[in-house]
């Protein structure tokens, strides 16, 4: 066997043995599975719910609601309970299947005329009773009255328990330890309402530990006793049954069957709600047009209405994967269609043992696909991998309605190429320090990762690049050396100022090129590109002169110099790449474009100005900026004259600033097309302004049109060109 395959050998072992600790500690905590975990994992899942979208109901059930068009008509809840008879024996003429309410009526109605009286102790003959009257309309129809359980809170227990109109059969259950929900006690409906009701089912709406709706109880155990869900009675009225058979397995409940349906369940008899969309998916009629019987009977008839609330004063909204705000009257009528329709999401025993072999089988692959894949691929495969188990999921949980688990694959495959990218570094990565030994050398750091990413495709080689350059300077930096009581003091002062400038323009995607003394040099848009450089440029520009503010606050408190800077920045095409002799060179920039940028720089002393950029740093950008006309130039070395702009902050001109420009721009206008004494009327004009924003530029343009008019030019042509030596 070759030194080369022994090597071979040793590193696939050591990445096998590394993908199956990833996998013992993926299976061993998904195994426990914290709660936490288990809240991230329905939120993926909820993601999968949206990317759906919705998707048809039976139009089997129909929502009766108390919204805000109701209660505005006819006053706020609860209504007096002739009032809601009213609106079942609407419903019941007009034929409808079942009436459920997902509402308990635990309290006697104390408007009712027969209640008032009695409390007043006058005689009650012939007066109507609103409870009586509304347990007549429950008689005469197909009404089915719900309640809740009481789960935590003790304070308001009823201790009575509900009448069952059905018997629970539980088959196998010494199988599993007890898994169903227990109740404390019950909130029922008032004896009159609750004994003459064809049953009740509780409504008892349980979320997730992170708030959500994703699986409603079916059954509830209360003293010994089993109970039915509003939803879940609903159905049995339907079929027809009075046998309920709950069926267990070795880790709880299985699934619940009535009839010729069958209903299954997650192990503690909640079945996982396949919602069918956002609010209002299903059929919603007003409560107040039953009572005004001004509604089409066909849209009921037949059908199975759930009795409920949108009002937000009513406070029954959940929050489901569709919405943060659902009525929970809602929920049931999901429950409902699921089972009408056998459209189930499931996750049976089995699903544990899938999910511990795909947990396994993907650290295993991704490690080794990872191994014999090009390092720069790693991300991509990662990337890769986890789409097709997302799309994967996707279609188990939708075609087939199983609930497999969708963070701990998605953990394992990031966990695996991670660890596999972090090994690769031992066998890879040290080839790379060996080549960037070589290039230190050669190349400043600042580039050197970026040179190395792009070797292969020429990135030392020269090239022309549109950039944007920007040169910076102190002013008056030789009183500040003099100031200074030593060399080392001088160095500290340049570092406290230079280092929050590097930091700018390197969080703005820019690349220092060199420090001169005082001067920093940076560009953009190479070696990488950066598609906006031009604004980042500016921005980072604005950000320097902004943090001098409070800079100088901090030096002056110190008794140190005060700092100005001025800069200047040029967008143009250079040449960019590796330059120098073949014992030392750096990767930089030259060109016409760079000269221009750096005369900018120096033009800020003569216009009074701290950020001065060209016409075609103007042209490129994108977001807006303050800023002024300044001139047109023409800088030592260039033959073509130049607009140059000052730039003050971001954001539109407004106030005062915008009043000051807005003339400034106009005398330009006319000092350009020779009209010097109106522009200097103006000039004259605003340099009174105590408020100006430049001291210097009104100055040097009074001086130029006073030039003028008793001098004027010869082929002025509409156009100055101020020629500069700076």
């Amino acid at each position: 066997m070759t030194v080369k395959t022994k090597k071979h050998f040793k590193k696939f072992f050591l990445y096998f043995f590394v993908s199956i600790a990833i996998a013992v500690i993926s299976v061993g905590t998904y195994m426990q599975l914290p709660k936490s975990l288990e809240s991230i994992d329905g939120t993926l899942r909820d993601y999968m719910f949206i990317v759906r979208g919705e998707k048809p109901q039976s139009d089997q059930v129909v929502v009766l609601d108390i919204d805000e068009k109701s209660l505005g008509s006819l006053g706020q809840w609860p209504w007096s309970r002739n009032k809601v008879a009213q609106i079942v024996d609407n419903l019941n003429a007009a034929q409808v299947a079942v009436i459920g309410f997902d509402i308990v009526f635990a309290e006697y109605d104390n408007s009712s005329p027969h209640k008032v009286l009695k409390e007043l102790n006058i005689k009650q003959e012939n007066i109507p009773n609103y409870d009586e009257i509304f347990a007549q309309a429950v008689v005469n129809s197909p009404t089915i009255l719900g309640y809740t359980f009481q789960l935590e809170d003790e304070k308001y227990i009823k201790t009575k328990s509900p009448e069952l109109s059905a018997i629970f059969i539980e088959r196998n259950r010494q199988l599993a330890d007890e898994m169903l929900i227990k109740a404390k006690g019950t909130i029922l409906n008032i004896p009159i309402l609750q004994d003459n009701a064809y049953s009740s089912g509780f409504f008892n709406n349980v979320p997730d530990p992170s708030g959500i709706i994703r699986s409603v109880p079916l059954i509830i155990r209360y003293e010994e006793q089993i109970y039915p869900a509003l939803a879940l009675e609903i159905i049995r009225a339907i079929s027809g049954q009075n046998k309920v058979y709950i069926n267990y397995d070795e880790i709880g409940v299985k699934d619940i069957s009535i009839g010729d349906f069958f209903i299954p369940t997650d192990r503690h008899g909640k079945i996982l709600v396949n919602f069918r969309g956002k609010e209002k998916t299903f059929k919603y009629i007003s409560a107040v047009d039953v009572y005004n019987n001004d509604f089409n009977k066909k849209d009921i008839e037949g059908k199975i209405v759930l009795v409920g609330t949108s009002a937000a004063g009513l406070l029954d909204l959940r929050a489901t994967p569709f919405e943060s705000v659902f009525p929970g009257v809602e929920v049931h009528a999901n429950v409902i269609d699921n089972i009408l329709t056998g459209d189930f999401l499931e996750k049976p025993a089995f699903l544990d043992g899938v999910n511990v072999v795909l947990i396994i089988f993907l650290s295993i692959f991704s490690v080794l696909l990872v191994t014999y894949s090009p390092f720069w691929a790693n991300p991509f495969i990662a990337a890769i991998l986890i789409i097709i188990e997302l799309v994967l999921l996707y279609y188990m949980l939708f075609t087939k309605g199983l609930v497999l688990n969708i963070f701990f694959p998605i953990m394992t495959t990031a966990l695996a190429t991670v660890a596999a990218t972090l090994l690769d570094y031992f066998y890879e990565i040290k080839q790379e320090e060996a080549i960037k030994k070589k290039f230190a050398s050669k190349v400043s750091k600042e580039v050197m990762d970026s040179l190395l990413k792009n070797m292969d495709e020429g990135g030392f080689d020269a090239m022309d690049k549109e950039i944007t350059i920007m040169f910076s300077d102190v002013r008056g930096f030789t009183n500040i050396s003099e100031a200074m009581p030593s060399a080392r003091a001088l160095i500290d002062f340049l570092n406290r100022y230079m280092t929050p400038m590097t930091d700018i323009i390197i969080d703005e995607k820019g690349t220092v090129d060199k420090y001169i003394g005082d001067a920093i040099m940076a560009y953009w848009n190479a070696p990488g590109d950066v598609d906006d450089h031009a604004d980042r440029a500016l921005t980072a520009t604005v950000r320097q002169i902004e943090y001098l503010k409070p800079l100088n606050e901090e030096l002056s408190a110190e008794n140190l110099p005060y700092v100005d800077i001025g800069i200047g920045l040029n967008t143009g095409v250079a040449t960019v790449g590796e330059m120098g002799s073949e014992q030392r060179s750096d990767y930089t920039c030259i060109g016409d474009a760079i000269n221009l940028g750096a005369r900018l720089e120096s033009l800020c002393k003569s216009y009074g100005a701290r950020i001065i950029i060209s016409e075609y740093v103007k042209a490129a950008l994108k977001k807006t900026y303050q800023m002024r006309n300044l001139d047109l130039v023409t800088v030592k070395g260039q033959t073509k004259p130049v607009e140059i702009f000052e730039v003050y902050s971001f954001g539109e001109l407004e106030g005062r600033l915008k009043e000051e420009i807005d003339l400034f721009n106009k005398a330009v206008d006319l000092y350009r097309t020779s009209f010097f004494k109106e522009a200097l009327e103006i000039f004259k004009e605003v340099n009174t302004w105590e408020d100006k924003r430049n001291l210097k530029i009104y100055d040097t343009y009074i001086e130029r049109c006073e030039h003028y008019i008793e001098e004027p030019p010869k082929d002025f042509n509409g156009v100055f060109v101020h020629t500069t030596k700076g």
